[in-house]
């Protein structure tokens, strides 16, 4: 059944919050892709289901993979086909996934053959241009089916040569990610030269890391990764990190209601670049300390945590988490670097401007600092509000936080975290269990 609307009930005085978040995205799209990519049967533990998961599971059995899903165990058994693809005429549909969108279609770009690519309404909207045009300048036949450079489309290719290719990381990374896996497809590997701000960013450095995890060894130097050609690799197993992303939400409940956090199976030395916003936390005043069980983070010993000017260039997708508890800071918080945000789910600085102004919380964009500011406020001064999330999960995970500490929010389309935390709002309720 459709909710059209979660009310968020304050939550007051719990002493401590014990909680397990799913397996995180960004690693098991990577995981797909590269097991897909490899010569050996993988079995992949700890996968999200999630809208994301499901769409590139959806694709890639579309595409003929041998795909076994046992959803209960969290757990895809993926036999790989070393690079070639089964079905070499499909059509696909990424749904909104944005990693599938970016990573299918270099693939299949590489691997050869014709596909028709299709989406949601929402990924139609996000920006393609980039990597398509530098397909189609090697050869890579595209109509457009609908705008110019974004979905829906037909590609057809056949016998890819690239030996280089330059990418501007600027709008995104993923771009950069999908050449950088599906670079082992061609006979002499890929030379891939990165531009842009975050060449050296989280999630370049988890896709360098998960290829070496499969056994693609390839060869950084500064900006520039060079991707050995066809060779053997893979894994037989392979166990995905809980998502750091999912588990900031109640990270960031620390300090917010003054209480203590455990999000299990969560360590500090993840792949994953939003840990960063944890150790962020620590900055405010939070307390790190780590346990076989997992991340403990305290904040029940804090009176109050200041604002903070800070760069989220490289964990940017928990600006939102960050904008929903800068309010109660003492001061004001300057959130810089994250630009790129409009070019997501949603326009993530209009909406995050828009969203906080409604509610009673100055809020105002900074273009030379590429970002926000938010100016702190009293609890009590908040207004009664139905927060719109502009179908963007994050929206709706990360302002949930205002009505755990006011009371006074309610979230619109919750649904929208099947993207990524279907189990979003369950868990929150069993927030307020033992109280």
């Amino acid at each position: 059944m459709i909710q059209e609307s979660y009310k968020v009930r304050k939550l007051e005085n719990k002493k401590e919050i014990k909680v397990e978040v799913p397996g995180s995205k960004s690693i098991t799209n990577r995981a797909l892709l590269l097991a897909a990519l490899s010569d050996k049967k993988c079995l992949l533990k700890g996968v999200l289901f999630s809208d994301d998961s499901r769409a590139f599971l959806d694709c890639l059995q579309k595409l003929g993979f041998q795909v076994e899903i046992r959803e209960e165990k969290r757990e895809v058994l993926l036999q790989g086909m070393g690079g070639v693809i089964p079905n070499s005429r499909a059509s696909v549909n990424v749904r909104s996934a944005g990693t599938a969108a970016r990573f299918l279609t270099v693939m299949l770009a590489l691997a050869g053959g014709e596909y028709e690519m299709n989406a949601s309404s929402q990924m139609c909207k996000r920006p393609m241009e980039p990597l398509l045009t530098i397909l189609q300048q090697a050869g890579v036949q595209i109509t457009y089916r609908g705008e110019e450079g974004h979905f829906p489309f037909v590609m057809k290719s056949v016998n890819v040569t690239w030996k280089e290719v330059s990418i501007d990381t600027k709008i995104s990374s993923q771009f950069a990610s999908a050449l950088l896996m599906s670079g082992v497809l061609l006979e002499e590997g890929l030379l891939v030269k990165m531009a842009g701000d975050r060449t050296e960013g989280s999630y370049i450095k988890m896709t360098l890391s998960m290829m070496e995890q499969f056994g693609i060894f390839a060869c950084k130097d500064g900006n520039e990764v060079k991707v050995p050609g066809k060779c053997s690799f893979g894994v037989e197993e392979y166990q995905i990190e809980p998502d750091v992303s999912g588990a900031s939400y109640f990270y960031a409940m620390a300090p917010l209601l003054k209480t203590n956090v455990i999000v299990k199976n969560v360590h500090r030395k993840s792949l994953q670049g939003d840990i960063k916003f944890v150790e962020l936390l620590g900055q405010m005043g939070c307390s790190l300390a780590e346990t076989e069980e997992g991340l403990w983070v305290k904040g029940s010993n804090l009176e109050c945590y200041p604002g903070l000017t800070v760069s989220m260039k490289d964990f940017s997708d928990q600006t939102m988490t960050m904008a929903a508890i800068a309010p109660f800071a003492t001061g004001k918080t300057i959130i810089q670097n994250v630009g790129h945000i409009r070019f997501q789910e949603s326009d993530r600085i209009s909406a995050i401007v828009t969203e906080l102004n409604r509610m009673g919380i100055e809020c105002r964009e900074m273009p030379e600092e590429d970002g926000i500011c938010i100016e702190p406020v009293e609890a009590e001064q908040i207004k009664e509000v139905a927060t719109q999330t502009y179908e963007d999960h994050r929206m709706a995970m990360a302002f949930t936080l205002i009505g755990l500490k006011t009371g006074k929010i309610s979230i619109l389309n919750p649904d929208c975290c099947r993207k990524t935390f279907e189990n979003y709002f369950e868990v929150i309720d069993s927030l307020y269990e033992d109280i």
